[in-house]
């Protein structure tokens, strides 16, 4: 049975900056959640972030560099977070992981500018870079087709 990384706010965790969580209402989810296929991780939070927090855009990728609207620089907690979220999806064997899209942390295609004006650009948070360097497939939850065809697929190969 395949395990997925999930981003917690989306089983309802109230983990998201602004306090809030992002709740993925679907039965496939349910299911997996029923029958602990989801491994659930917020990057910021394992990172030493707390709730609620200022909202962080990435400023810059090489270096990297991760800063709140006032200018903080939270760059080692999302690096933590990123290192700490492999971790877990290392030894959990995930095969795949389902994450907040947008997200500096595990937005999988496009992520904030860094302007703070909801421009986005392409591009990967840093916890989702970490996990598709290191092979794992990251999908977020406008891809749950996606998710649940790769899913069928990487269960049909192993059967």
């Amino acid at each position: 049975m395949k395990k997925i990384l999930i981003s917690a706010c989306m089983l309802g965790d109230k983990v998201r900056y602004d306090g809030g969580h992002h709740l993925i209402d679907n039965p496939i989810l349910k299911r997996w959640q029923q029958e602990g296929r989801l491994v659930p991780i917020c990057p910021e939070i394992a990172g030493g972030l707390h709730t609620p927090r200022p909202p962080a855009e990435t400023q810059c990728k090489f270096p990297i560099l991760i800063t709140t609207r006032d200018g903080e620089d939270v760059t080692p907690e999302y690096l933590s977070g990123a290192e700490k979220t492999l971790e877990i999806a290392k030894r959990e064997n995930v095969c795949c992981a389902l994450m907040k899209a947008k997200s500096p942390s595990c937005g999988n295609q496009r992520i904030f500018d860094g302007n703070f004006t909801g421009t986005l650009v392409e591009g990967a948070g840093v916890a989702a870079s970490e996990l598709i360097r290191n092979g794992i497939p990251v999908f977020n939850e406008k891809q749950l087709a996606d998710l649940f065809a790769f899913i069928e697929d990487s269960e049909r190969m192993s059967a």
